[in-house]
Order: C-alpha cells, then structure tokens, then sequence
C-alpha cells in the first residue's frame, strides 16, 4: 500500500519509518525541507516540500494512488482539512488526523475523521488508524495469551446491536471509542458509524475475530 504522510515531525518521522519497515511505499509532506532529517539516511520513500493541504503537493506525493493518509503536522486545522482533502478529494480509504485539542474531536469525528490525541503513543495509534487489521495489541498479560484489541467491522454492522457482534465473533466488546470518547457497552448499545470497537479475546483467536467482524450481520444470520 501506498501510504501520505504530513508533518515530518517525531511523529510523523517515526510513523514513515515504521510503515516502510512493514513494506509500504511511503511519502512524507512537510514545509521545512530540514525536517526530512528526521527520516535518516536508512529512509527509501518519497519526501515533498510543499504545504500538505495543497492538491498538487498531494498529487506530487501520490495521493491519487494511496490507500492511506496521516495528518500529523503541528496544527490542528491544517491536519484537518488536509484530512478532508484526502478523504473526499481523493477518495483515500484510511484517513486519520492528530489533534492537539481533544475538545476538538467530536467535531472531526463527526466529519468522519478519525483523530488521535497527542499522547506519547500517538505513533502507535495512527498506525492502528491506517492499518487496523495489522495492529498490535492494545495491551496484552504478561503471558501474551489474553489481548485487547482494536478490531475493525464491516459498515454493514452500523446500526446493530453490539451484542450482536459479540454473538457473531463470540467474544467480549471491551468498550467503544464514541466521538472521541470511551464508552462502555450496554445490552441495548447500537454500532455507530465512526466508532471504534475495542475487544478483549485470547490472540488465538484473533484471525477468526477479525473475520466475522468484517462480515455483515446478513451474512452470520443476525
């Protein structure tokens, strides 16, 4: 997969760095030519100099052929709407932006962008963004048996009961991330469009999971 980044920061460089280590192609976007340093001599991909909202600054970094887009520059708005550049200029399918106010989140998840706290796990966490189906564990005992997990579901699960889920894959939804927000399941809690689905299984099961979250309620009978 073709993965844009914006904002060459600790962030962002350490983002490129560890999708092209997975095998992405991977181009960087920051204004500041000397932020590519960053990167190291060790980095293959593409760096552009340009402003990352700017459509033919993405098109340079080759937007038109990316499966992903991170915006993780230092500024809120600027993440933001070069964000909503690449989800609905482009089409891109993954797009998640870096928030520094957190105040902010309901308003871009709304806009159907996933964000991302400045946390000190931020690089983590966006790569669960991009690449949710290739995710480390969320946390794990120390035996490495027992996981929690970000797993992703079919749209087609929007509107059914969580529950519903649970019964489909046979496991326990641990919490939902809601509009920026942890949110513990009730028995009556609906799957919204925008949330994130946090599951506690054993990492055998993890394949057959991911599975059934990806198939729609029709199919597995609900």
């Amino acid at each position: 997969m073709h993965i844009v980044i914006m904002g060459c920061g600790r962030v962002g460089s350490a983002l490129a760095r560890a999708l092209e280590k997975q095998g992405h192609s991977v181009a960087v976007v920051d204004q500041d030519p000397t932020a590519f340093r960053r990167l190291g001599s060790g980095f293959n991909g593409v760096r552009v100099t340009g402003v990352g909202f700017d459509q033919d600054t993405l098109k340079e970094a080759g937007i038109e052929e990316a499966g992903a887009f991170a915006a993780v520059s230092s500024g809120d708005n600027s993440n933001i709407i070069a964000a909503r550049v690449a989800r609905e200029t482009f089409g891109v399918e993954h797009v998640a932006a870096r928030i520094y106010d957190p105040r902010r989140a309901e308003v871009y998840q709304r806009l159907g962008i996933p964000t991302v706290a400045t946390v000190r796990w931020t690089a983590d966490q966006m790569l669960r963004r991009l690449l949710p189906s290739g995710a480390e564990p969320l946390w794990q005992d120390p035996s490495g048996s027992v996981q929690l997990a970000e797993v992703a579901f079919s749209p087609a699960w929007v509107g059914h009961k969580t529950a519903a889920l649970e019964e489909a894959a046979g496991v326990r939804v641990a919490f939902v991330t809601r509009l920026g927000e942890g949110v513990l399941p009730s028995p009556q809690m609906v799957v919204q469009e925008g949330d994130l689905i946090h599951v506690m299984l054993r990492r055998s099961e993890l394949t057959s999971v991911e599975a059934a979250f990806a198939k729609g309620p029709e199919e597995d009978g609900h």
